[in-house]
């Protein structure tokens, strides 16, 4: 397997651009860099079961995340009767390698980072899960700006949604959130449903959002996460490919690390135009509750599938379906809840299993990403 961007390079399955048509396709994969082969180990034998390690990829800053799971992990220790112990990779190759080569049991997987961990290690790994965010299954990259001359009108209080695959801006207002799938910043569960987020006595920014053409970024430094992120990275650069914009040549490519790192250098003044998946303003309202206001969003992505939980084939079967239960139940709690949205956005989990990515699979080497 080729590992780098092929880390997921890929797929915008048929790549549509935002408004394109449904049959506008990549006409050819993006360029992939040689690198070393993984290998599987050579043993199969089944790990002694005195600890299960659980890894994440950064959806915020590596500290913050190993904090945010940790009551997870107390939870999963608690029911399964075995220590589960949580570590965050630098990145979403660094899950892959851990979890192939048998340092990992149990790992959290965006949708195209698992396909190829499948590709790289084909019988290690076995969906047990797939997350749901706000009743979807799928989620986008967001296109932010913080220059509001950009727009062709002024911001409000918005936020994108893919209708009939269409990018269509949805509005709402100071007391009633955009109708839309995927939470968005300055807005919190109350008892009768989304309410305006307040914290210390501050109030949190509703989002704003506005209609800008792709073209706004030509020739201006862009904040991407990293080259191996679906939402932060991958689909947005063939969206622009499709847009008849070069993302190596006609911008100029900035990495910040992480979502959050993205948004903050966006908020910071570092940058003027950034992606990120859905509404990552979220990771800084605690601290930054006018990010709302100050970075807004002006495109987003064809929708992508949901994150994934894996686990190890050769996990004993009782365990593997403990690991759901127990994650399923605890999700499903209010301090659940609040934790996994924390962590990822993630609102509810599903069953799933290996069979329901072989169309991800099969666009990823129609794409020849996987050719040796």
């Amino acid at each position: 397997m080729k590992k780098s961007l092929l880390l997921l390079l890929c797929l915008a399955l048929v790549a549509t651009a935002c408004g394109g048509s449904a049959e506008e396709t990549v006409e050819e994969p993006v360029a992939v860099e040689e690198v070393e082969t993984l290998e599987a180990p050579a043993t199969t034998a089944a790990p002694t079961l005195d600890k299960i390690i659980f890894g994440f990829v950064p959806s915020a800053e590596q500290a913050e995340l190993l904090d945010n799971i940790q009551p997870m992990m107390k939870v999963l220790t608690d029911g399964l009767g075995i220590e589960v112990e949580g570590f965050v990779t630098s990145d979403y190759s660094g899950l892959l390698v851990a979890m192939g080569s048998g340092q990992a049991d149990v790992g959290a997987f965006a949708t195209l980072g698992y396909v190829t961990a499948m590709n790289a290690f084909p019988t290690r790994f076995e969906a047990i899960a797939k997350s749901v965010r706000y009743g979807s299954g799928s989620y986008h990259a967001t296109f932010w700006t913080t220059d509001a001359s950009v727009c062709k009108s002024t911001p409000v209080i918005g936020a994108f949604e893919n209708i009939n695959g269409v990018a269509t801006l949805v509005t709402g207002s100071e007391t009633t959130p955009p109708d839309v799938k995927a939470l968005q910043v300055g807005w919190g569960f109350g008892d009768d449903g989304l309410i305006p987020e307040v914290r210390d006595g501050v109030t949190t920014s509703p989002g704003l959002a506005c209609e800008a053409d792709l073209s706004v970024m030509l020739g201006e430094e862009v904040l991407f996460v990293e080259e191996g992120s679906t939402s932060g990275y991958l689909y947005p650069s063939l969206q622009l490919k499709n847009a008849g914009i070069d993302y190596t040549s006609d911008i100029i490519q900035r990495f910040a690390g992480s979502h959050d790192g993205v948004i903050a250098g966006l908020y910071n003044g570092d940058a003027k135009f950034g992606v990120t998946y859905d509404d990552a303003r979220r990771t800084l309202r605690k601290t930054n509750p006018d990010v709302g206001e100050k970075v807004i969003a002006f495109g987003i992505s064809a929708e992508i599938p949901n994150d994934v939980i894996a686990v190890r084939t050769d996990l004993p079967q009782e365990i593997k379906e403990k690991i759901y239960q127990i994650l399923s139940e605890y999700i499903a709690t209010e301090e659940g809840q609040a934790i996994m949205d924390e962590i990822y956005g993630w609102t509810d989990l599903v069953p799933a299993v290996n069979s329901e990515f072989d169309v991800v699979r099969e666009a990823a080497e129609e794409f020849g990403l996987y050719d040796n």
